[in-house]
């Protein structure tokens, strides 16, 4: 296929089509440039509603939409399914699935997959939830265990199969853990009359002392308190040491049988090969300046959960969020036209709109800058934030409409199995018992 650039405006290759790299394109519009977006699928996830695929109370197309279609009436913009294998920034080329790709200018918004932090065994047991694919995949291993729990004799068999651990207490462990314990209350004796709730064992465990870390206390507290009155039980500054598919240990001795272990405990960046190491930076990320540039190359850019950007005001990088991305993208852009004509670049400043979780119906924080709340007022807020930044007309009403017939009924969703999960089997040299840190 044709990726060649044949115009006499400059290339802008823009690799992921995530927040960041919709941002980016769409602020190119109408600009002296060419616009070419490669990604590994033909759709933007609408990742903060996952969560919602993997318990069934929402369709995948729900929050997909076609980057093609999303940008249809650009006419510098072109789209290519493809993997990026390999940058090789000093000739500005890229090496891809589809053939080698040169460019002007190259922007990496390839964002974060999950971090198992080394350990191939609770890689290969638990299950992550950062994409479509891998969310329909719990969504299926959950409801194929409440289905073998059906079939098992006596409560030592059944427990595992009902037992949920969920390893990390951010915004999507707290968001997992209350819609399981949502699904347990309202909806487990519906759809399976021989099972009691109490039957349903639902666990959120974090190293840290607290859920929801970069919260305020009042908003950590109150989801802690929330998920407590769920029948969540919270266990927090407990380290994993080791999950085998069928016992979860913990240093200190504790530990619980489970087929069920969830991991969102960390994330770290997707970077294409090619980069020294001298640029990757902890979380493996890509060290960028204040403009956005990789370190030691005037038109590679890097931006969202794969940019670390570390200044004195953070020293970390910025937080993996959503808005972070957006606004990185719409910034690079910018000095991107600034370079081609010449002008002054400007140093990339985050606006913190502030942070938002919900733990399950009429339950919800939000720390907005100094106005911190919880309770219902929150949820609204939560829920009307995220239906206004979901891409479609069409999907936002579907999602509107799943939401109030989930609200009235208690029973919201399908819950169909359409293909059963299957995971393959852990050969001897894959395993490695490390502690998580």
């Amino acid at each position: 296929m044709n990726t060649s650039n044949d115009s006499k405006f400059p290339l802008v290759v823009i690799v992921g089509g995530g927040f960041g790299g919709l941002q980016v394109a769409k602020q190119l519009k109408d600009k002296p440039v060419d616009v070419l977006m490669l990604d590994k699928h033909n759709y933007h996830t609408f990742q903060p509603l996952l969560y919602q695929v993997a318990m069934g109370s929402l369709e995948s197309e729900s929050i997909a939409f076609s980057l093609r279609k999303n940008f249809s009436s650009q006419k510098n913009f072109r789209f290519r399914i493809a993997e990026v294998t390999r940058v090789d920034a000093d000739n500005n080329m890229l090496e891809t699935t589809i053939g080698n790709i040169a460019y002007d200018y190259l922007v990496i918004a390839t964002g974060s997959t999950t971090n198992f932090f080394g350990n191939k065994d609770i890689e290969h047991y638990s299950m992550p939830m950062k994409s479509i694919p891998e969310a329909l995949n719990l969504r299926y291993s959950i409801l194929q265990n409440i289905e073998e729990a059906l079939l098992k004799v006596g409560k030592a068999e059944r427990d595992p199969y009902l037992t949920f651990v969920l390893v990390g207490a951010g915004p999507t462990g707290v968001e997992l853990a209350g819609s399981l314990a949502e699904l347990r209350n309202h909806v487990l004796t519906k759809d399976y009359p021989e099972l009691k709730k109490e039957d349903m064992k639902v666990y959120l465990v974090d190293f840290l002392p607290k859920v929801l870390g970069p919260f305020s206390e009042q908003a950590s507290n109150a989801a802690r308190t929330f998920l407590t009155n769920m029948g969540v039980e919270v266990l927090t500054g407990v380290k994993v040491e080791s999950y085998d598919g069928e016992e979860i240990k913990f240093e200190g001795g504790k530990t619980i049988r489970t087929k069920n272990v969830i991991w969102s405990a960390g994330v770290m960046g997707v970077v294409p090969e090619g980069f020294d190491k001298d640029v990757i930076e902890r979380g493996n990320r890509i060290k960028v300046d204040s403009v956005g540039r990789v370190v030691g190359f005037n038109n590679v850019f890097a931006i969202g959960d794969v940019a670390a950007m570390i200044t004195d005001e953070t020293p970390k990088g910025h937080p993996g969020v959503a808005q972070v991305a957006i606004q990185m993208g719409q910034h690079v852009a910018k000095n991107i036209i600034h370079i081609i004509n010449g002008e002054q670049t400007s140093p990339f400043k985050y606006n913190d709109k502030g942070s938002l979780a919900t733990i399950g119906r009429n339950k919800a924080v939000a720390d907005l800058g100094k106005v911190k709340f919880q309770g219902f007022f929150a949820w609204l807020v939560w829920m009307f934030v995220h239906l206004i930044s979901l891409l479609g007309g069409r999907n936002k009403v579907i999602v509107f409409i799943n939401w109030v017939s989930s609200y009235v009924t208690y029973n919201g969703g399908t819950r169909l199995i359409i293909r059963k999960f299957e995971r393959e089997g852990l050969t001897e040299d894959q395993h490695l018992p490390n502690a998580v840190d």
